[in-house]
């Protein structure tokens, strides 16, 4: 695989892979903080914690909201409900890189799992409305500090040379989870206490795991500094790309079933259209990861950005045919999504230890603002332009990363990254 020159950040040379598993040395990485092997034992039990969180995260979404319109609760109220996990995760953005450093990341993400299996007991025993809201506030907090010390560990583990191919892998295991959720309720139904068992266990699970791979995670050197007030203004592009890809994601998955029924799809045909974008992300990220790592994030991220355009210009076109529509759809969403995937490879290329998990933050920060903002700009687009406003506003903001992506200069990922003062992790 030939080293990539032309990437939005470039990567060092590394050794090949030759073991299953890092020694103390491997671990220690070249100077840009990459590891020389991967440790695949770690690697795999991340990679697992994230899916089966992903799928508590995916049942207890659609769960919670069938219990409180069975209760009778107002749908704005719901909706308000809902939010106070975006909230959390909001709040806790800043706070988890300084915690991270003092307490040390595995044992946050350990309070966190440990903290959420509570929660999730809590919620099914005391099913009432009011005990939910700062039950689910808290909620976005634990979330926040398991994603963003996941995304950390996955890059922190992967070399360089793989490192598109281990965050596909990430993307594939944490959109899996989520879309296992929903189909699980098929299975427990939401009338008994069975689903909030299964993710009280899910959430011990998690911990188990984290204890698993506690002694080969990358530790952070007493010295390192790092902060998302210092990160943020090396990594603006890579935000941009984070809170693009966060709006993309939320107005699907809010905005899509208004704009079908406005063009005459019914809810089966809908929630057919949705499901079919889901298992396409599954599907290629993994592929987006490798072709990142080797022909370059740059361009890769051009083409990405040239995908999500043209899907944009033809869901129009094609919303009143059928396998056109779901071939289209299949693509679409993969390439407008795997934008994240392209950014979180980057990220980890330039920063280790504090930088690192800072910018992850960062993201977990942008991903809350993008997830705001895609929703209520499209509805807003819908109001003002038409039906065909949606697909309009999520195509220009996709034009605009695409002229970023091919205006940004060469060279100013390699000025960051020398600018980058936390050693590599221990």
């Amino acid at each position: 695989m030939r080293r990539n020159e032309d990437a939005l950040g470039e990567a060092p040379a590394t050794a090949p892979v030759s073991a299953w598993h890092a020694t103390p040395d491997d671990v220690a990485g070249d100077a840009a903080g990459a590891p020389r092997t991967l440790d695949r034992t770690a690697m795999a039990v991340v990679l697992l914690l994230v899916a089966v969180f992903g799928l508590a995260q995916g049942l207890s979404y659609p769960l919670l909201s069938f219990i409180l319109e069975r209760q009778g609760v107002p749908a704005w109220l719901i909706g308000t409900n809902a939010a106070m996990m975006a909230i959390g995760l909001l709040v806790s953005a800043p706070l988890i890189p300084g915690l991270a450093r003092r307490h040390g990341a595995a044992r946050l993400a350990l309070v966190a799992a440990l903290a959420l299996a509570a929660l999730f007991a809590t919620i099914g025993l005391f099913q009432s409305l009011w005990v939910w809201f700062p039950a689910r506030f808290l909620m976005g907090i634990a979330v926040n500090t398991l994603y963003i010390a996941s995304e950390t560990w996955v890059n922190q583990l992967s070399p360089d040379r793989i490192r598109g191919r281990m965050l596909g892998l990430y993307a594939t295991a944490l959109a899996a989870g989520f879309a296992a959720g929903p189909a699980t309720l098929s299975v427990t139904g939401t009338l008994s206490l069975a689903p909030f068992a299964m993710c009280t266990a899910i959430a011990l699970a998690c911990a188990l795991l984290i204890v698993a791979v506690d002694a080969r995670l990358p530790r952070f050197s007493g010295g390192e500094v790092g902060s998302i007030r210092a990160i943020v203004p090396k990594i603006l592009f890579l935000l941009a790309v984070t809170a693009t890809a966060a709006a993309f994601d939320q107005a699907i998955l809010t905005i899509l079933p208004v704009y079908g029924l406005a063009n005459g799809l019914d809810t089966r045909a809908i929630t057919l259209a949705l499901a079919i974008m889901v298992v396409g992300n599954i599907l290629f990220q993994v592929p987006i990861g490798i072709a990142a790592d080797r022909y370059g994030p740059r361009r890769v991220m051009a083409t990405l950005c040239a995908l999500a355009i043209a899907g944009a210009a033809l869901l129009p076109l094609l919303i009143a045919t059928t396998w056109t529509l779901w071939a289209m759809l299949f693509v679409w969403g993969s390439a407008a999504y795997g934008v994240y995937t392209i950014a979180l490879m980057e990220l980890g290329r330039r920063y280790c230890g504090a930088m690192l998990i800072a910018g992850n933050a960062g993201f977990a920060l942008m991903w809350g603002v993008g997830g705001f903002a895609g929703p209520a700009l499209s509805g807003l687009a819908i109001d003002t332009i038409g039906n065909h406003g949606f697909p309009l506003l999520l195509g220009a903001v996709y034009v605009a990363l695409f002229l970023a992506t091919l205006m940004r200069p060469a060279g100013q990922d390699r000025a960051e990254r020398e600018s980058m003062t936390a050693p590599p992790a221990q």
